[in-house]
């Protein structure tokens, strides 16, 4: 396979990946875009490259800076901008962590705890089930939360190194 077709394939791949975890698909398509370029692009070459509009393409980089994945560049004596994606896979991990958390996570925990306080006649089956159902699910939750926090002050290596010392 060339190097040509093999970048197609990962921009393709990462596309497919970012929209399983709730990224838009092109943004994540952009994204891999400038995870494989070893310099910063312009919106124009991003364009190019993916055959985007400018106003998708502006849209989108406007995402990715929004989730801490893309940094907005100038050089020197020209008026372009240009975009840059960190390329440290853990950074990339736990930026996305910190994002989903924000967005998905910290809502939920909010509506459990509000739910968590609900009084009812512990004898009534209804309110004994959701009681129950509502405990086990904030208590998952809170978990994750633990463990998302953990990870997001983390360096990799101890994070990895504890994971895996639990799955010994």
């Amino acid at each position: 396979m060339e190097l040509a077709e093999a970048k197609q394939k990962f921009i393709e791949a990462w596309g497919k990946l970012g929209s399983e975890w709730g990224i838009n698909r092109t943004m994540a398509q952009v994204h891999a875009l400038l995870l494989i370029s070893p310099e910063a692009m312009t919106t124009e070459e991003i364009m190019e490259s993916l055959s985007i509009s400018r106003g998708n393409a502006n849209m989108t980089l406007r995402d990715l800076i929004g989730w801490g994945l893309v940094e907005k560049q100038h050089k020197a004596g020209e008026r372009k901008e240009y975009f840059y994606a960190d390329k440290d896979t853990w950074n990339i991990a736990r930026q996305v962590a910190k994002e989903r958390k924000k967005r998905e996570l910290d809502p939920v925990l909010k509506v459990l705890d509000e739910l968590s306080k609900v009084k009812g006649d512990t004898a009534d089956l209804e309110y004994k089930t959701f009681n129950k159902s509502v405990t086990d699910i904030n208590r998952l939750a809170k978990n994750v939360d633990k463990t998302l926090e953990t990870m997001l002050k983390a360096e990799e290596n101890w994070f990895w190194g504890s994971i895996f010392k639990i799955f010994k």
